[in-house]
């Protein structure tokens, strides 16, 4: 009981400090406007401190979607795997631009359509990739990659970030994440995303994990391909 109630207490801490972190970044970027004494640099602060705020607002949405999904409110549906990949990289665009990341696609899938819910899997996309922007460059940029594997289709994105820990890469490799975990290893890497998307997949009866390579890993969600007849 005792166990319990510790990783209880330990989920909650990390999701107060990915939720505090970006109130903090906004009240000392709200502050600096005060030292700003051109129109680009003030431009330049706020266009952060909208992205900041946005990202803190999906997180809140996300921790709601998850309280209500035994309400069966997100149907599954066929949706095309490319639609959702081109949504998530039209929003993070900018932010990825702003902090000087690159972002690549690779649309590789023969199979066009997959059986999922658009909110959901728009979330897991978003998390995976946000979480990879704190790993890419110019040299070393963040991949998102869909293809067929066997009897599923592949989202995966691939960062060069340094390795996962063991303990959480055998909890992710298990298909499934208990609670929010810190990544230590990772002190740019969200935690609390990981715990989103894992809880979004398994509700889309989708298989959720990660391959750890030398130079960094690649997180992916593999979809059920849809019956419906599916067109170019």
């Amino acid at each position: 009981m005792e166990s319990e109630v510790f990783s209880a207490n330990s989920g909650a801490m990390v999701v107060a400090h990915e939720l505090k972190a970006p109130l903090s970044l906004m009240r000392q970027l709200a502050l600096s406007l005060e030292f700003e004494k051109d129109l680009t640099g003030v431009r330049e602060v706020g266009q952060q401190i909208v992205a900041t705020s946005e990202r803190a607002i999906r997180q809140v949405n996300d921790l709601t979607k998850i309280a209500r999904l035994d309400d069966a409110l997100f149907e599954m549906e066929p949706v095309n795997p490319r639609v959702i990949c081109d949504e998530v990289t039209a929003e993070l665009w900018r932010l990825f631009e702003f902090n000087r990341r690159e972002l690549r696609i690779d649309y590789r899938n023969k199979r066009r359509l997959a059986v999922a819910n658009p909110q959901l899997l728009h979330s897991v996309v978003y998390n995976f990739c946000l979480n990879a922007m704190n790993y890419g460059g110019e040299e070393l940029p963040s991949e998102v990659s869909v293809y067929d594997r066997g009897s599923k289709i592949r989202i995966e994105v691939r960062d060069y970030g340094p390795a996962i820990p063991t303990k959480i890469w055998r909890e992710i490799k298990s298909g499934f994440v208990k609670q929010p975990v810190a990544t230590p290893m990772r002190p740019g890497s969200s935690g609390l995303g990981l715990y989103i998307a894992s809880r979004f997949a398994n509700y889309m009866r989708s298989d959720f994990g990660l391959i750890r390579h030398k130079d960094g890993t690649s997180f992916y969600i593999d979809l059920p391909i849809s019956g419906q007849l599916s067109f170019l």
